[in-house]
């Protein structure tokens, strides 16, 4: 069970991780303002430098990270030895799907929020047109995949653990009373 808490701890570890990096770029997203040139002729879009694209994509890495972990320390769950039957085992699919649900969901949002967070508008408009519309990250992008990073942290570390539960019941033997010598 060490190299199963091991595992664990460290499937936490990088996705609690990933969850505070997700955090600080929402805080940090991209922020614009307008612009007009020394001549009153133009407006243009000026942007805030961020952090959001590299807190974004380092929680998004994190996050594959751990879902590769418990993914290889399980055998993807159904590609190594057979389990114990009971309330473990089916435990462990019912969170196993779910944590696969729910990561694809905030690598979605990350992703998301990344793209947003990347484009940045360059044009510039004649002074008496309508002003550029400056585009930004849309405030909760960066949270929803926070949010469900977190949730991911939780179904996949209760995933592992009732795996590990299911694992080591089934290779756990039982003691019997034999007439051999050997038994």
């Amino acid at each position: 069970m060490a190299g199963s808490t091991t595992v664990l701890a460290v499937i936490l570890v990088v996705d609690i991780v990933a969850f505070g990096l997700a955090i600080g770029a929402e805080q940090s997203r991209p922020t614009a303002r307008l612009e007009t040139d020394e001549r009153r002729e133009w407006t243009y879009c000026v942007y805030r430098p961020d952090a959001a694209t590299g807190l974004g994509a380092a929680a998004l890495a994190l996050l594959l990270v751990g879902q590769a972990v418990a993914a290889v320390s399980s055998r993807c769950f159904c590609c190594g030895a057979a389990l114990r039957p009971g309330g473990s085992r089916a435990c462990a699919l019912i969170l196993f799907l779910s944590s696969w649900l729910t990561f694809i969901i905030a690598e979605s949002c990350l992703l998301a929020g990344l793209v947003q967070s990347a484009y940045h508008t360059r044009y510039r408009t004649v002074f008496f047109e309508n002003p550029p519309d400056c585009e930004m990250v849309r405030r909760g992008t960066f949270g929803a995949g926070a949010a469900f990073s977190l949730i991911t942290c939780v179904l996949t570390g209760a995933y592992y653990f009732y795996f590990s539960k299911a694992r080591v019941s089934h290779h756990r033997r039982e003691a019997t009373i034999g007439m051999s010598p050997y038994s």
